[in-house]
């Protein structure tokens, strides 16, 4: 039979490899391994100061705002009843409590911008009533699906080659001790305090080794420009200037004072009292409704007045830019969209997720 009561959200099953199960520790420890964690932490470490802080100041909670939150949170996991999602939560270790208090935090967060800072405690070091907080918000941000991610990937890159040879070890071995900052004699110290041993870090280095090879065929030089030429419109670089309004009517002046007086977007927003700032973007990165506008327009075009918050925006095309791999962004698009196509099928072979707490025999 399966019980949630006593399960750490540490111990809740996240993928297999084969007849492996790795579980939410397992995913986290590999992002530990890679150096992709400490941010993540810091970041769950300031909304946990953000919630004290709301406590110190009693601050009255937007009750309305949190239950809008959880409801887009349900709706976009498709969990219609208070039943469908009681028992998604506990099929990752977490009860309505968790879910609740997630929601709060994240209010909390916007809601105290002052007065607080992070306790300053090591993820390894830290309590594990915290530790666990911390990997609830993982799940409810889906974090942890990232994390899951990209350890999935490496499992099956390890599965579908040969094993890395000593040599490729090696090599990773060093690159794991720069990243990590730590001497080879600090080693032992480093996995004793992680809760890991010698073993678990050869399976990873191993693991990373493998994964390793396959990125080096994947991502050459004909494989990008090929790539790039499937994404070009995606990844158009735009730089505009922007006037933020507070009505439709502003707006439409503003507009109007620019392609018929021929004022400038700065001297209309000086002479408004407007803010005014320049901005550079990819289109892929603008809601779908938003780039058409952008893409059909050419430099110098100022767009019709764009909704935005409570207000609007008047934009003006400076410049639109083609893609280009020298650019690290657009280089680093191609390469997560290759990587993403080749470990997806990969994977599909290998290994799969699997969300669940684990089975006890009562």
């Amino acid at each position: 039979m399966s019980s949630t009561e006593s399960v750490s959200p540490h111990d809740v099953i996240v993928c297999a490899c084969g007849t492996q199960e790795y579980t939410a520790r397992d995913a986290i420890d590999a992002a530990i391994f890679r150096g992709e964690f400490e941010e993540t932490w810091q970041t769950f470490l300031r909304h946990v100061a953000a919630e004290g802080r709301a406590d110190e100041l009693e601050l009255e909670l937007d009750e309305s705002a949190i239950s809008a939150a959880a409801e887009d949170f349900r709706h976009r996991h498709d969990l219609i009843t208070a039943e469908e999602t009681e028992a998604w939560l506990a099929n990752r270790g977490l009860t309505f409590g968790d879910f609740s208090d997630y929601f709060a935090r994240q209010y909390c967060v916007g809601a105290v911008d002052e007065g607080f800072s992070p306790e300053q405690v090591g993820y390894t070091s830290a309590a594990p009533e915290l530790r666990d907080l911390f990997v609830a918000e993982l799940i409810l941000s889906r974090v942890l699906e990232n994390m899951t991610t990209k350890l999935m990937w490496r499992l099956a890159a390890r599965c579908a080659g040969k094993e890395p040879t000593s040599e490729a070890i090696a090599a990773e071995k060093r690159k794991f001790l720069h990243r990590i900052g730590i001497e080879p004699a600090q080693l032992a110290h480093w996995l004793e305090e992680l809760g890991r041993d010698s073993q678990w870090l050869n399976e990873m280095l191993a693991t990373e080794a493998a994964y390793g090879t396959h990125c080096d065929r994947l991502l050459v030089p004909e494989a990008r420009q090929r790539e790039l030429m499937a994404l070009r419109l995606h990844l158009t670089r735009f730089e505009i200037e922007l006037i933020e309004l507070e009505s439709h009517d502003a707006a439409q002046e503003a507009l109007f004072c620019v392609r018929e007086d021929g004022m400038s977007m700065e001297e209309v927003a000086a002479e408004g009292r407007y803010p005014y700032r320049r901005a550079d973007f990819l289109l892929e990165d603008l809601p779908a409704d938003a780039q058409q506008k952008y893409f059909s327009g050419s430099p110098g075009d100022v767009l019709k007045p764009i909704s935005h918050g409570d207000g609007f925006e008047l934009c003006r095309i400076i410049k639109k830019v083609e893609p280009r791999l020298e650019d690290p962004s657009v280089k680093s698009r191609v390469d997560r969209r290759l990587l993403d196509q080749y470990f997806s099928d990969l994977t599909t072979k290998f290994a799969y997720p699997r969300l669940s707490v684990p089975v006890s025999m009562e």
